[in-house]
Order: structure tokens, then C-alpha cells, then sequence
């Protein structure tokens, strides 16, 4: 599937070498050069079907200002 070389790891041995062939923004996924579809919430499926859950880093609650 992948036509760049060096040609890319296998899906989740180096996240950040496969590149998007097919983007989806408006639904919130990209489709990988190497199988792998990844979700705007950081989430993955790959291409043997297992699934990476969501590892965004909660988001800081804004401290309460007392009257």
C-alpha cells in the first residue's frame, strides 16, 4: 500500500513514519499508508484490527477565581 521509500514500519512500530493517503477531517479519521486509521481523538485502529485507545492528556481545569 505504501509507496514511498524507505518503505514505512509495520503499523505501531513508529507512529509518526506512515503518511495520510486518504484524509477525512469532516468525520474525524485519516487513512495511513500502512493500514492504519487514526482518529482526531488520537485513538487507532490497525490494520490486524486491534485498537489504541485515546491517549490525549486530560485537559487543565481553569482554577476558581473565590469572591
Amino acid at each position: 500500500m505504501c509507496a514511498h521509500q524507505p518503505l514505512c514500519p509495520a503499523a505501531a512500530a513508529d507512529a509518526s513514519a506512515p503518511h495520510v493517503v486518504a484524509a477525512h477531517p469532516e468525520q474525524g479519521w485519516s487513512l495511513l499508508c500502512d493500514g492504519a486509521i487514526v482518529f482526531d481523538d488520537t485513538g487507532e485502529l490497525l490494520p490486524d484490527g486491534r485498537i489504541v485507545a485515546p491517549h490525549r492528556a486530560p485537559a487543565e481545569r481553569p482554577l476558581s477565581i473565590a469572591a
